[in-house]
């Protein structure tokens, strides 16, 4: 079914809004999004996708719908996925939290503009070139193939990888390694530089293009119209920001989720190959003709193994040993800095409820394989965290033994601000007040630095 240039017109106009909505109501003023609030605005944009698709569904027919339905899910499915790589790279320049945002929504705007224009050059492939089912389908049975492999060599280092890509972008481009806000530009020691900033959306820009050379092909294997690849796309790239906040604990367990995506890809794969045997016209298999020996696998088919694959695939996440490790882990991180936390001596009930859910969280974390150890150093500062929540919890109760108040911190350990907030490092990990106000010092000294240089410069150009 063809698409009006009123309605392509629309759904652009559309998309636009969506976009310059989140930017100036959301990420123009840096914070850091609370719970509830990522959890409102994902439901927010997953409902516009869904009534998109009812309405695709009601105006465009039930083949149409069922097209844009299985593309969104897959799509989704990758994008989750990508959030993997986004969590690293923005580890690595340590982007402190309040800014994530912003740098996600650079990613998203980015990604909708290349995919947009990888779509553009594959609908004109796939109507000049029947082979090009061929050559879409022979792309994600490899990057299928080369996804299992990479599982089950489980290299621990592989974030160390991504790390020296980070590098590459730093030494090609001359960057400075400290923050101004969120501004793309500094001048440093009388030189205009990159700022990390830039440096990690020029990053997440090069991952997006690396992205969209599996997800294109694999929706053009569920459906050839245009349309409904560009809006499917699109709106599994929205909200991707507001997931990534609320998700952000839930991601790490999905352990088994590059699994069903590799299973999801090679399915789509040999879906296009036998879609491109109905369209044969390559010389040397059966004389340039159509081959209809295999029948063609159907959209509706194709939709239900998507959603059984994907629903199978998170519940052995989150209930095999391997994703109850992980569990296991991030719950003995959340409860050791929980109970650092906790300052006041009103509280000592609920502290020590706390201090016993941390016991029992790691004694399953001591108890687990030695297989499962890049699991725990994996996740940051957790042993440390229990170490220091150790010691904080026998300096309570040598106070209580005294019948003194217990809401002091030991020395060398007090996390507490003078006005009760907790102090933290540009990541959200709890740090100790001193260190805080080491690299506040720190940070102010280079400011200054950064100022002079500045005025040095601006003197310059006028002379």
């Amino acid at each position: 079914m063809s698409v009006s240039p009123l309605v392509w017109a629309l759904t652009i106009v559309g998309v636009l809004g969506l976009l310059a909505f989140d930017y100036f109501f959301h990420v123009r003023k840096a914070h850091i999004p609370t719970i509830r609030e990522a959890a409102v605005w994902s439901a927010i944009y997953v409902g516009i996708a869904l009534l998109f698709g009812v309405g695709v569904l009601v105006f465009g027919g039930a083949d149409m719908g069922t097209e844009y339905f299985a593309g969104y899910v897959t799509e989704k499915a990758l994008s989750v996925d990508n959030l993997f790589v986004f969590l690293v790279i923005m580890g690595a320049f340590s982007v402190p939290r309040e800014d994530q945002q912003k740098v996600l929504l650079f990613g998203i705007t980015f990604a909708i503009i290349a995919r947009s224009g990888m779509i553009a050059l594959g609908a004109a492939a796939i109507d000049a070139f029947s082979w090009a089912f061929y050559l879409f389908g022979a792309i994600l049975l490899y990057t299928a193939a080369k996804m299992i492999i990479e599982e089950l060599k489980h290299d621990p280092d592989a974030e160390q990888e991504d790390g020296i890509f980070v590098r590459l972008v730093q030494k090609v481009l001359p960057a400075t390694d400290e923050f101004d806000g969120d501004k793309l530009f500094t001048i440093e020691n009388g030189k205009r530089v990159l700022t990390p900033m830039l440096l990690v959306m020029i990053a997440i820009g090069g991952t997006d293009l690396l992205f969209a050379l599996d997800s294109i092909p694999a929706i053009f294997g569920l459906t050839q119209n245009t349309y409904i690849v560009f809006t499917a796309t699109v709106f599994s790239l929205l909200g991707l920001r507001q997931l990534y906040f609320l998700i952000d604990g839930l991601l790490d367990r999905l352990v088994y989720l590059s699994y069903g995506l590799s299973i999801i890809l090679a399915f789509i794969g040999v879906k296009l190959v036998v879609h491109a045997l109905h369209e044969n016209e390559l010389f040397f298999l059966n004389g340039g003709e159509p081959i209809h020996a295999v029948p063609e696998i159907t959209t509706s088919l194709s939709l239900t193994v998507i959603i059984g694959v994907l629903t199978i695939t998170v519940l052995a996440s989150l209930f095999s040993p391997k994703g109850r490790a992980q569990a296991a882990v991030n719950d003995a991180h959340r409860e050791a800095q929980a109970y650092i936390e906790m300052t006041y001596a009103t509280f000592e009930e609920r502290r020590d409820a706390m201090y016993d859910r941390m016991i029992s969280h790691e004694k399953i974390v001591d108890g687990l394989p030695a297989k499962y150890e890049d699991i725990v150093v994996a996740e940051k500062n957790v042993r440390d965290l229990l170490a220091d929540a150790h010691r904080i919890h026998d300096a309570r109760l040598a106070h209580n033994e005294r019948g003194e108040r217990s809401d002091d911190q030991p020395a060398g350990l007090v996390v507490t601000r003078p006005d009760g907030t907790v102090a933290t490092d540009p990541s959200g990990n709890v740090i100790t007040v001193a260190q805080e106000e080491e690299d506040l010092a720190l940070k102010e000294a280079k400011h200054r630095e950064r100022e002079q240089a500045k005025a040095d410069h601006a003197a310059s150009r006028r002379r």
